[in-house]
């Protein structure tokens, strides 16, 4: 005769409410993505919620405090639940825990940063406005005048990447990008502090933006494309041999001019 293993409660009952959770999760994330309900509108109460979704009233709370956390919704006294729009600056502190524990994160990271902002170099040539084409460049002006200061200067480079997302009038690239806002600020700072005591990579900084910001002006997306790319490429370069080599700083990777 085979002896049933019974599942211990305390898994049962996580299970549930991991399953109870992902039911309040689904609703509001299909109503959002169907457009039947919309920022400001209210929620069904709890009661009618928990019944519709056949879990218990706690794990509803529960769920819609979670929520309110990522700011989904807002919890009002007196009124309910409320749908908002969400703070997208939020997902980058949920993306850099999921990120957290990945080996060469930084790597990953960048391939993901060159994909975005190349395309988004090339939308920026099509749509950037001219609100936006001052944003950059007041971006370019701010890194120059931070150059010797790595803590703001990182932060002057972040904004000038930031701004290029931005003039690409792309909403997905530019949620994708702030998702990703706490490692990137992260790995600016880092990139700043191995090499941010060399003459020479100070003015390649400098000059190297500028040229991002000439072809974007130019509208000419292949030449934005291919200075981004070189950038990013140069940049890489001097950072790992910055790192490994302390006395090559100073030396900057051979830059071939750009046709």
């Amino acid at each position: 005769m085979t002896t049933r293993t019974q599942q211990p409660l305390i898994t049962r009952v996580a299970e549930a409410e991991g399953s109870g959770f992902s039911k309040v999760f689904a609703f509001l994330r299909d109503r959002l993505l169907e457009g039947s309900i919309q920022s400001g509108d209210r929620l069904i109460p709890e009661r009618e919620l928990a019944a519709q979704l056949g879990v218990s009233r706690p794990i509803v709370r529960e769920a819609l405090r979670a929520l309110s956390m990522m700011g989904v919704v807002e919890i009002r006294e007196r009124v309910g639940t409320v749908v908002r729009k969400p703070d997208v600056s939020v997902l980058g502190d949920f993306f850099a825990f999921s990120m957290a524990q990945q080996a060469d994160i930084v790597d990953d990271v960048m391939q993901a940063r060159i994909a975005i902002e190349v395309q988004a170099a090339r939308l920026a040539c099509r749509h950037a406005t001219t609100s936006d084409l001052e944003r950059i460049a007041a971006a370019v002006d701010h890194i120059e005048a931070t150059v010797n200061d790595s803590e703001e200067g990182s932060r002057a480079d972040y904004e000038f990447h930031s701004a290029l997302v931005r003039a690409s009038r792309s909403e997905t690239l530019l949620q994708l990008y702030a998702a990703m806002s706490t490692l990137l600020l992260r790995s600016h700072h880092e990139r700043r502090d191995v090499v941010g005591g060399d003459p020479a990579i100070k003015q390649y900084l400098v000059e190297d933006h500028a040229r991002i910001f000439q072809a974007l002006i130019a509208r000419d997306e292949d030449r934005a494309d291919q200075v981004l790319r070189k950038h990013f490429s140069i940049g890489d370069e001097y950072r790992r041999k910055a790192a490994a080599d302390p006395a090559a700083r100073g030396r900057p990777p051979e830059r071939k001019e750009l046709a």
